[in-house]
């Protein structure tokens, strides 16, 4: 019995995870054979999840210790150490994108993959169910034909050629002829349990194939949605949408170490069989159908007889017979007996249908249809099945790195956004050059005569006494006070008259060093017209 495969090879990648150590949950080594009904091989592949769950352990305890020291080492940071963090996180954040984006690529092929090279199995299951079931329908037709409307033929027969020795034997010769194609067709294998085993298998693929892509196509969309969402809360710097992702982010890093874990299990144990799918298939028909007709199918080759091929000769040779006996019998009986032509007839259009039943049998008996179907099922698994499996845990690697670093620099954002709300409350609210203080005012309007000092003092500065006669102009190039009053002494110490406003951040300490609070609370208590009045008594 010859075990080589010409047009099957096994790929290299299932190879390369049949290979994987098989240990159980007793840490003892296993046979990788392809044994799912064995304990010890069930708890070699729960094994491989326990080593995807010991991988999430670890990196949520890392994690914890980055969190822990972040929080415990946090310090007053100046502003100018502020700049390379600020880099860090950004960088980080673009990282942690661009992985994720990578990562979702990677598993919207694998996941189409995979659901190619499961429809590849169930389309080939559906036809080889239908091949084994036309088989079952043939000979359960034949063998009804020949049992009923034979038989009431022949005894209708018996009685008209009741006269005649000859004849009567001819019909005993005709009906040992047809319990003899009864005879072998009840020789060949019971294909109904096989039949219903077949489209039991294919519906419940289906079934679990279609909630699989389904929960992964939802799995790769909430990766990508808490990514940009994540993206967005660090440009917007929206505290409570980054603690937000934060929560979601350990979660889907819980989902990508669980599906890691079921998808190298799959990977591992679809592996193992297809290494050996030959042996795994004989044992498992074993005692249900001959070994010879199940190695007759899986190899097909051509050295190899049909093992059908003695019934199916048999079969057409009695047909052959019985025909030749009608025929004589339409020729010499009917012009003594007419009444039996009827009868003889009908017996003829029993061995024709009998006879197209034969050669449907033999084509469907035939191993190159079968062999067709379970070779697509092993391209199918083994191929585009195995390989969309890697892809996934690809995939599942690739977002528990992008989601680390997101939960790495997430923290870091949140800090600096902290740090610059509180910066911003240490100024004073009645600061101009507040950012809070603007929005403030902004928004409420009873404020909106309150001006900045930098509004008085270009109101100040457009008032024509407090300009010189005869001040140069000077563009692009910073005026002093000497240079914009003409030296005169009652306007050098002046402040920001003429001057566009200063940035906060370099001159608003200057601005609370120079003037004391109950004169920047004057000036901003000041309305327009004070501020003209207030004008011409000092230009007075």
């Amino acid at each position: 019995m010859s075990s080589a495969r010409v047009d099957y090879i096994a790929p290299w990648w299932t190879y390369w995870l049949h290979n994987f150590p098989h240990i159980n949950l007793r840490f003892q080594p296993t046979d990788n054979s392809f044994q799912p009904g064995e304990e010890n091989y069930q708890q070699s592949l729960i094994f491989l999840g326990c080593v995807a769950a010991a991988g999430l352990g670890l990196n949520l305890l890392c994690l914890a210790i980055y969190l822990s020291c972040l929080c415990c080492c946090r310090k007053d940071e100046e502003e100018e150490s502020k700049k390379p963090n600020s880099c860090c996180v950004t960088w980080s954040a673009v990282a942690a994108g661009l992985i994720s984006c990578i990562a979702v690529g990677v598993g919207f092929y694998g996941n189409s993959e995979t659901n190619d090279g499961v429809y590849q199995l169930t389309y080939s299951l559906y036809n080889a169910n239908h091949t084994l079931g036309g088989v079952d329908s043939l000979v359960t037709g034949t063998m009804g034909g020949m049992k009923s409307g034979l038989h009431q033929h022949l005894a209708r027969l018996d009685e008209i050629f009741a006269t005649r020795d000859d004849y009567v034997q001819t019909l005993q010769f005709m009906q040992q002829m047809a319990d003899n194609v009864i005879k072998q067709l009840l020789g060949l294998p019971d294909w109904v349990d096989a039949d219903m085993d077949l489209a039991s298998i294919a519906d419940q693929t289906a079934y679990v194939e279609y909630y699989r892509w389904l929960t992964y196509l939802l799995l790769l969309i909430l990766d990508l949605i808490i990514c940009l969402l994540a993206c967005l809360g660090l440009a917007k710097q929206s505290r409570w949408l980054l603690t937000t992702m934060m929560v979601f982010g350990v979660l889907t890093l819980v989902l990508s170490w669980t599906s890691l874990g079921a998808e190298l299990a799959t990977a591992v144990g679809t592996s193992d069989f297809c290494v050996a799918p030959d042996k795994f298939l004989m044992s498992q028909i074993k005692g249900v159908i001959g070994a010879d007709i199940v190695h007759y199918y899986i190899y097909c080759n051509q050295t190899l007889s049909n093992p059908f091929q003695q019934s199916l000769t048999i079969f057409q040779r009695s047909l052959t017979t019985m025909q030749i006996q009608v025929q004589g019998l339409l020729q010499f009986a009917v012009p003594l007996f007419p009444t039996a032509e009827r009868d003889l007839l009908g017996i003829q259009h029993v061995l024709n249908s009998s006879e197209v039943s034969l050669h449907q049998l033999t084509a469907l008996l035939d191993c190159r249809g079968l062999n067709k179907d379970y070779l697509d099922a092993l391209v199918g698994v083994c191929y585009d099945g195995v390989e969309g499996l890697l892809y996934l845990c690809l995939f599942s690697l690739l977002a528990a790195c992008a989601f680390s670093v997101m939960l790495c620099a997430i923290p870091r954002a949140w800090r600096q956004i902290a740090c610059r709300e509180q910066d911003y409350d240490d100024m004073e609210d009645e600061d101009p050059f507040n950012p809070r203080a603007r929005r403030i005012s902004s928004q409420n309007p009873h404020h909106t005569n309150v001006h900045s000092f930098c509004s008085y003092s270009s109101s100040m500065g457009s008032q024509s006494s407090l300009h010189p006669p005869a001040a140069p102009t000077v563009s692009n190039a910073p005026m002093n006070q000497t240079a914009l009053f003409g030296g005169h002494p009652r306007y050098e110490n002046v402040p920001l008259i003429g001057r566009g406003s200063p940035p906060p951040s370099v001159y608003s300490q200057q601005y609370r060093n120079r003037y004391s609070p109950s004169m920047r609370a004057t000036y901003l208590s000041m309305t327009e017209d004070q501020v003209r009045h207030f004008g011409n008594d000092f230009q007075v």
